[in-house]
């Protein structure tokens, strides 16, 4: 009996697999039919393929101005021509060749850039259709040296942690209040990462301007906020709702996500040439971000954790802003800015449902909480704090 079962077992085992091993190798088939035949050749007008062209980073060094650019359009396409000021220049290009759709590839050219000066670059493809390029003020690009790392690193210290800390310190001070303050400074976390979740958005949608259309901007920015939203909310509910410690790390988690896109931005201005406006965006920044230690600290003031832990929730909060500071000023993208950006909306979004969830449970009141003075007194401090030091950093 036990082998006919094991029999009836494997023959329904090897049904399954038949049945979806099938259909994709129909679909395989098709797949290679389509681009063998090319049956909607036929169908064709003779008009040239569409192109694009997105410049996605410029380097300028001793060896001249380097390009990155990435295609789009349907066909691959071929760099013909390059015109910098408007004047024709010999250039390399790597890899050589047709450049296939989503693929990258730099433009190198021997021209002799002039420190401070602005220069307008023109790509013409090989169909005649031209892509142009500003380089509003040419300075050299940083390179990989340990003294520019650690330089960057301090600055991402200045901008993320130190403010972090800041706020942090605030914690024997703030232990002392009673209830009403207690919800006063929920809702103040609350009103500043509603601020944070608004400009991180707005932020992302305008750099995926910049982007090739290929990674579909304003798609991706939704899709990626709303699965970093989803994935936190699901590990943070598989223990019950966070309280204390936990909630506490989840709104440092947030935040730190939100100055990996802070020090992107940062770094980008470094490495843009915009040397005076990085250190201005420095001190913005820095003024911005100390509201933020306090908002990490509200949920544990009923708590006493160990030193390490403040150690710990300062670098979760403050670390990525060393890192955004690095990628920024050395490999910068606006799609993987934008996309840093979405992802901390998304955790921005689960922190703010979670405290106010855990305001709602800790006053007693449930929805009422949220309509008393305090707590609506909280939310207009953290959005005004957030809204005028932003004016620092809006440049």
């Amino acid at each position: 009996m036990s082998k006919v079962v094991a029999t009836g077992s494997q023959s329904r085992w090897r049904a399954h697999w038949l049945w979806i091993a099938l259909p994709v190798a129909v679909f395989a088939v098709a797949v290679a039919w389509i681009i063998t035949v090319n049956p909607l050749q036929g169908l064709s007008n003779g008009a040239p393929p569409v192109e694009k062209l997105t410049f996605e980073r410029t380097v300028l060094n001793t060896s001249g101005l380097h390009l990155l650019v990435r295609a789009g359009g349907s066909e691959p396409m071929k760099i013909a021509q390059v015109q910098v000021d408007g004047a024709y220049w010999q250039f390399t290009q790597d890899p050589p060749g047709e450049i296939a759709r989503a693929s990258t590839a730099w433009i190198n050219l021997p021209f002799p850039w002039i420190l401070g000066e602005t220069h307008k670059v023109d790509v013409v493809t090989n169909t005649g259709l031209t892509f142009g390029h500003e380089i509003a003020v040419a300075v050299p690009t940083p390179t990989v040296t340990a003294g520019q790392l650690k330089l960057q690193g301090l600055v991402g210290v200045i901008v993320g942690m130190l403010p972090v800390a800041i706020g942090l310190m605030f914690y024997p001070a703030l232990r002392g209040v009673g209830r009403s303050g207690m919800n006063f400074l929920l809702a103040l976390t609350i009103g500043l990462l509603a601020f944070l979740l608004v400009d991180a958005i707005e932020e992302s949608f305008d750099l995926v301007g910049a982007a090739a259309a290929i990674f579909q901007g304003p798609v991706m920015v939704v899709l990626a906020s709303l699965a970093s939203f989803m994935v936190l909310m699901a590990i943070g509910r598989r223990r019950g709702t966070p309280t204390g410690l936990a909630l506490a790390t989840y709104i440092a988690l947030g935040i730190g996500l939100h100055n990996l896109g802070e020090g992107l931005a940062i770094g980008a201005a470094f490495a843009a040439g915009s040397a005076s406006l990085g250190t201005f965006l420095v001190l913005g920044f820095t003024l911005h971000n100390i509201t933020e230690g306090i908002g990490i600290a509200a949920p544990i003031l009923k708590e006493r954790p160990p030193l390490w832990a403040f150690v710990g929730l300062t670098l979760l909060a403050g670390g990525p802003a060393v890192l955004g500071m690095w990628l920024g000023s050395l490999a910068y993208a606006p799609q993987w800015s934008a996309l840093a950006l979405a992802i901390g909306a998304g955790a921005i979004l689960q922190v703010i449902v979670e405290v106010g969830a855990y305001l709602m449970r800790s006053s007693k009141k449930g929805l009422d909480a949220l309509f008393t003075s305090p707590v609506m007194g909280g939310l207009a401090a953290g959005v005004a704090f957030m809204y005028a030091t932003a004016a620092l950093v809006k440049v």
